[in-house]
């Protein structure tokens, strides 16, 4: 892959103060609470843009885009955001911790040369129709690379990994800690030999799209309609997947809007081609036990690479099912690989989503029955809590992708059904900028 050093729009501490108050997380994960959250934070959070707030009276001229393409210029003009004076590639460094175990992980900020998906980028997850027309607009009205499309590569010498670790050495360019005690750092990559050392490694590779679907597919929609010549390149972030930080997470499906929804035939039709074990509980905390055992069993079975699911309903238990025969996606997805056929994901929504629930593409398109919840600490408390409030029917607790299981998959040229890997944790936007 083609890659380059840049020089990025970046916050400036000396006219907004704390930086991290302009930071935001990407704009998909971003709820209307945590947005009016992340406005109050700065009147330079980066939100405006990304995300920025509707208003009954917009129009073609006045917009969320319209003044997110304000609010762009306006800060470069009065100097918040300031462009780079030397050409970087920038290492990002993120260290969290997962059920009580810390990790580092390391990723370098560059611009590619877009690439139709093929050999040299290959996508994991299906995209959607508005999420695209919404980051499309954005651009058009920008013309900036706001939010980063994270990627996955391969190189066993670790090349860009021993440079990040010597620039990590020197003064952050940013540092910051987020709500889930996450803690970014930026740091510039300037030596010639070093910038050099990287876009020579990465020459001959092939990366995945882990995160940012939507914007890599946006900024080839750009390129294509566009006359920029800078559009031919786009911001990304780099992670080589030979690094014990790079950590992925499931992400659970809540159904809801279902008619004529009966938890107990549910069970009962899944009975026949999944392998059932049923946790009652009748109080409290037996009911914490029950969801305790639950989620122990669905490990077990990932343990064992079997497919498994944990299913609350609000019937007083948890369940677990397993598919009781692997060859039985065959005649359901014949044309698809062996590997997107054991997926989990796949399965959930072939076998149970589709066939039992009805809940097919088109109605995943419209959004109107599933909430996708990716696994942080809450998840499964916050899920939990809303089929007992009745604002959703069920909920399928996951298991997360193994990378393998990713890399077979893109390398079968195939792509999982969305929201299928949660890598975590998110790349933040705001880090840089680059303006087109």
């Amino acid at each position: 892959m083609q890659i380059e050093a840049f020089k990025a729009f970046r916050f400036d501490a000396e006219a907004v103060g704390n930086v991290g108050n302009c930071i935001a997380p990407p704009y998909d994960v971003i709820n209307d609470a945590q947005r009016e959250q992340l406005y109050q934070k700065s009147r330079h959070n980066l939100v405006r843009i990304i995300k920025g707030k509707t208003n009954s009276s917009d129009n073609g001229q006045d917009n969320q885009y319209t003044r997110a393409a304000d609010y762009l210029a306006r800060w470069i003009e009065e100097g918040a955001l300031k462009q780079d004076s030397a050409e970087a590639i920038y290492a990002y460094v993120q260290d969290f911790e997962v059920a009580g175990t810390k990790y580092q992980r390391r990723s370098f900020i560059a611009l590619a040369r877009l690439e139709d998906f093929g050999q040299i980028v290959k996508p994991h997850e299906q995209v959607l129709y508005k999420p695209m027309v919404d980051r499309l607009n954005l651009k058009q009205a920008t013309a900036a690379d706001l939010g980063l499309v994270f990627m996955l590569y391969e190189d066993r010498q670790k090349i860009a990994d021993r440079i990040m670790a010597q620039a990590a050495e020197q003064q952050s360019l940013i540092d910051f800690v987020d709500e889930q005690d996450v803690r970014h750092r930026l740091f510039a990559i300037t030596l010639k030999d070093d910038i050099e050392q990287i876009v020579k490694m990465m020459s001959d590779k092939s990366c995945i799209i882990a995160d940012g679907h939507h914007r890599y597919t946006t900024g080839l929609t750009y390129l294509k309609e566009s006359s920029n010549p800078a559009a031919k390149y786009q911001m990304l972030a780099f992670a080589n997947m030979y690094q014990d930080g790079l950590i992925v997470l499931a992400t659970h499906r809540l159904a809801g809007n279902l008619e004529n929804f009966d938890m107990k035939k549910l069970i009962e039709e899944l009975g026949e081609k999944f392998r059932i074990t049923k946790f009652e509980f009748d109080s409290a905390q037996t009911k914490e036990q029950a969801e305790q055992e639950m989620l122990e069993q669905m490990r077990a079975e990932h343990d064992k690479d079997e497919s498994a699911f944990g299913i609350y309903g609000s019937d007083n238990a948890f369940y677990t099912a397993v598919l009781k025969d692997k060859q039985m996606m065959d005649s359901i997805v014949p044309d698809m690989s062996p590997a997107w056929k054991t997926l989990d994901v796949s399965i959930l929504h072939k076998l149970i989503l589709e066939e039992l629930l009805g809940i097919d593409q088109e109605k995943l398109a419209e959004g109107e029955n599933l909430q996708y919840v990716k696994d942080t600490p809450n998840a499964i408390a916050d899920s939990i809590a809303q089929i007992d409030a009745g604002q959703m029917q069920v909920a399928f607790f996951m298991n997360p992708i193994k990378l393998q299981q990713l890399k077979m998959v893109t390398e079968a040229g195939e792509r999982m059904p969305q929201k299928s890997t949660y890598f975590y944790p998110k790349v933040y936007t705001g880090l840089t900028i680059n303006k087109l």
